[in-house]
């Protein structure tokens, strides 16, 4: 039987998007209608942007560890989160975590390193792009990574925060994602973007970004999928 998938989610369009595609992508694997076992914990999202906002990660890893203890008393065998922000409190939740972690950034990164690209562009909240949540991962396989400007950071995290999380999507801000991301090509010699926020990719795909892109949600799904049927 496949392992039973745990979601510790943060955002719901974005967790919504992880259990869909694990889901949808499933069936070829397993058959019509089959997927493995999932289960989803979600606190408030405000209960995780309060702590977030006075830069308390070590509160915010209480909260994941609060989710993975429910989750693995649901059954789950593993735990996934589609959430790359709060990945920065991931040092707290590993080694007590009663349950193991794929880590989205470590996902990416691999798959990054399997297609070949050497120089990332970075997208998602402010709190996610000024962290080491993917520099970590990056530079330990030798891909180099650039950031956004300041005011563009501000900007992206205005609509994740103020649109995306709520469902919205506005073709403007599809433009300005894309002028940014241009940019980064341009400037930078960026040679594909990471969707560092799990809604983005609900905006952005190969098909309208300027650069190749590597999907955070989608990519951390597969893995989670791949892992649940060995």
């Amino acid at each position: 039987m496949p392992r039973h998938i745990g979601i510790v989610a943060c955002s719901a369009e974005g967790a919504a998007l992880c259990y869909r595609t694990i889901c949808a992508e499933a069936a070829p694997l397993l058959g019509p209608h089959a997927h493995p076992e999932i289960s989803l914990h979600s606190h408030s999202l405000a209960d995780y942007m309060a702590p977030i906002e006075r830069g308390d990660w070590a509160a915010v890893g209480e909260l994941m560890l609060s989710s993975a203890n429910k989750l693995k008393a649901a059954g789950a065998d593993f735990l996934i989160c589609p959430d790359n922000t709060i990945h920065q409190a991931m040092h707290y939740v590993d080694g007590r975590s009663p349950l193991p972690w794929l880590h989205i950034a470590k996902v990416v990164a691999d798959e990054a390193t399997r297609r070949g690209y050497r120089r990332l562009a970075l997208t998602g909240t402010r709190w996610l792009v000024e962290s080491g949540v993917y520099p970590e991962q990056l530079t330990e396989r030798g891909i180099e990574y650039c950031r956004p400007k300041a005011e563009e950071r501000a900007e992206i995290a205005r609509i994740i925060m103020d649109e995306l999380v709520y469902g919205i999507f506005k073709p403007e801000s599809v433009a300005y994602f894309q002028q940014v991301i241009a940019r980064l090509k341009d400037e930078s010699g960026c040679d594909a973007v990471v969707l560092g926020c799990t809604e983005i990719p609900l905006i952005l795909s190969d098909e309208n970004s300027p650069l190749p892109t590597l999907d955070s949600t989608r990519l951390l799904a597969r893995a989670a999928l791949k892992k649940a049927i060995g």
